[in-house]
């Protein structure tokens, strides 16, 4: 990722998906983790461009899942945070922390 370039909110909190889900997010867990934690709703079409987006950026890399027959046969793709995702995160999370800071938010 380009230095200085900064995360938008999707996938800021994809990438905070996909760290929380550790080594089981597909990408229908991590549409339902967004749903559940952040109460944000994002098409399977959002989520599948946003992951996308960030492999492309070599934030996240995916592997296929082994297909087993009680899975239906269907091989998935299984997201990871990269050491540049990694970094990038916390570079987002400061920013925020120190744009927050001060601020009465409730």
């Amino acid at each position: 990722m380009a230095p200085g370039a900064a995360l938008g909110e999707l996938e800021y909190l994809v990438m905070l998906a996909v760290m929380r889900l550790r080594g089981e997010a597909g990408a229908v867990e991590i549409r339902e983790e967004l749903r559940v934690r952040a109460r944000r709703a994002a098409s399977r079409g959002t989520i599948y461009a946003t992951l996308d987006r960030l492999v492309r950026k070599g934030l996240l890399a995916w592997e296929t899942e082994a297909v087993t027959p009680e899975g239906g046969g269907i091989p998935r793709r299984l997201y990871g945070v990269t050491a540049e995702g990694r970094a990038e995160v916390r570079r987002s999370a400061r920013a925020i922390e120190r744009l927050s800071e001060g601020l009465s938010l409730t």
